[in-house]
């Protein structure tokens, strides 16, 4: 499917209503296994991608062409919508400008830009800290303004809510709107009572909010977000989490026993090329090869 068709659809089913939960992926491999448990689309975590790609923290260490190539990684893996994070943007209205047209030609299908002072930080860390309003409304601006596929979304988040409150972050959610922000994220509410008030104060236009296992905010039930209001139920990096846990626990064993078999903690040979689509080229291979025989 092409990607401006891809856009389109997703665009359609946000305003279709009714939440979408949204998986992160860091890498090709993931993103295959969200697109094959039936989601319905895919969330590229940067600080996902810090941690798997680099091994570092979620400090604001990743770089555009980074993020553009596992993008164009994913997009090629699966036919699902992206929405990609690209922290703020790599620097001014300009840089996000460029960040913008970068990421569409990669294949996303909407691009988060955020207005925290670089180099970021992760949501959820603290010691973060945002721009001025007018800085932060540039950045969305341009990011309007930036895309070619009119289909492409724009993603503001806030993570003023940290620093400021919350009534401020709503605000400047709401100058986002104002600005042509397709969706809004105020990241980091503290409790089931500013969960709440996001969509509740900011109507009309589709909300995000991120769940992070461990992190600073609430989990309610999917239903109960459904309920609320919020288009978009994201989990950054339960996928990252739980390959954590399955790498240690495989390893673990491995380590204890000194031998491991397909009996372990482990995923079969037959189920990985399996989602990699190894059946898939050999049947390409046989046909080519077929094709050169004939010739």
């Amino acid at each position: 499917m092409l990607n401006h068709e891809i856009n389109k659809a997703f665009r359609s089913r946000l305003a279709s209503g009714g939440a979408v939960l949204l998986p992160g992926a860091a890498n090709a491999l993931a993103a295959r296994i969200i697109a094959d448990l039936g989601f319905e689309a895919i969330y590229l975590s940067g600080a996902g991608l810090t941690n798997t790609y680099l091994g570092l923290p979620d400090l604001g260490f990743i770089s555009l062409p980074e993020i553009a190539q596992h993008t164009a990684s994913i997009r090629d893996a699966t036919d699902l919508p992206i929405v990609v994070d690209a922290d703020t943007g790599f620097g001014n209205a300009l840089n996000v400008r460029h960040t913008i047209r970068t990421l569409e030609r990669a294949g996303a299908s909407a691009v988060q830009i955020e207005d925290q002072v670089s180099p970021k930080r992760c949501g959820h860390f603290s010691g973060k800290d945002v721009v001025d309003l007018s800085e932060a409304r540039s950045r969305i601006k341009a990011a309007v303004d930036a895309r070619q596929d009119r289909n492409l979304m724009i993603v503001a988040r806030t993570d003023a809510r940290a620093t400021l409150g919350l009534s401020a972050a709503i605000e400047r959610a709401q100058a986002f709107i104002e600005d042509g922000a397709d969706i809004t994220f105020v990241e980091a509410p503290e409790s089931l009572e500013e969960i709440r008030e996001i969509p509740a104060r900011l109507k009309g236009t589709p909300q995000l909010v991120n769940l992070v296992v461990g992190g600073r905010t609430p989990i309610p039930p999917f239903a109960e977000l459904d309920e609320t209001g919020f288009a978009l139920v994201l989990y950054a990096n339960v996928a990252l989490q739980g390959a954590i846990h399955g790498m240690q626990a495989a390893l673990g064993r491995l380590m204890t026993d000194g031998r491991l078999d397909e009996g372990g903690p482990v995923a079969s040979f037959k189920e990985r090329q399996r989602l990699v689509q190894k059946p898939l080229f050999d049947e390409l291979e046989e046909r080519y090869s077929t094709d050169e025989a004939g010739a």
